[in-house]
């Protein structure tokens, strides 16, 4: 897949709003609607975008918790932890790292006893071998 540089700044616009419109997005960029249209389609069709999503405004979860939980998993076990881990709502992002642990998980829970459930829960997973967290105190930025 060829992403050009045209098609990094649709991207770019779709990630700060991913229901702008064609239009929107075209005048944004000074291009035409149809160009704009014809990028998303290949887009989509070449799997680049993958999907729209939502983001929440931290208001709308005020005094929700967020953790960075840093899980070390048994060799082999990868597969199985991280589709345990997928079947947890409060798991909002899942990332295979290099480093002293295998994964790390973004947590969120509206309280410090529902993070430590999840975090309990977690490391009761089949294949962890241990869960270190880190709270979130606050996102400088987020794209």
């Amino acid at each position: 897949m060829k992403i050009t540089d045209a098609d990094q700044q649709v991207l770019s616009v779709l990630r700060e709003n991913a229901r702008a419109s064609t239009a929107d997005i075209a005048r944004r960029l000074k291009l035409s609607r149809t160009t704009v249209h014809s990028r998303i389609d290949r887009l989509e069709r070449e799997g680049v975008i993958q999907g729209y999503t939502v983001r929440v405004h931290d208001a709308a979860e005020r005094g929700y918790l967020r953790a960075h939980i840093m899980i070390t998993v048994l060799p082999k076990r990868a597969p199985s932890v991280a589709a345990a881990l997928h079947a947890m709502p409060e798991v909002r992002a899942l990332h295979s790292v290099s480093g002293p642990f295998d994964l790390v998980a973004l947590g969120v829970a509206p309280s410090v006893e529902a993070m430590d459930e999840l975090t309990d829960r977690i490391g009761a997973i089949d294949g962890v071998e241990r869960t270190t967290s880190a709270i979130v105190l606050s996102a400088k930025f987020e794209r």
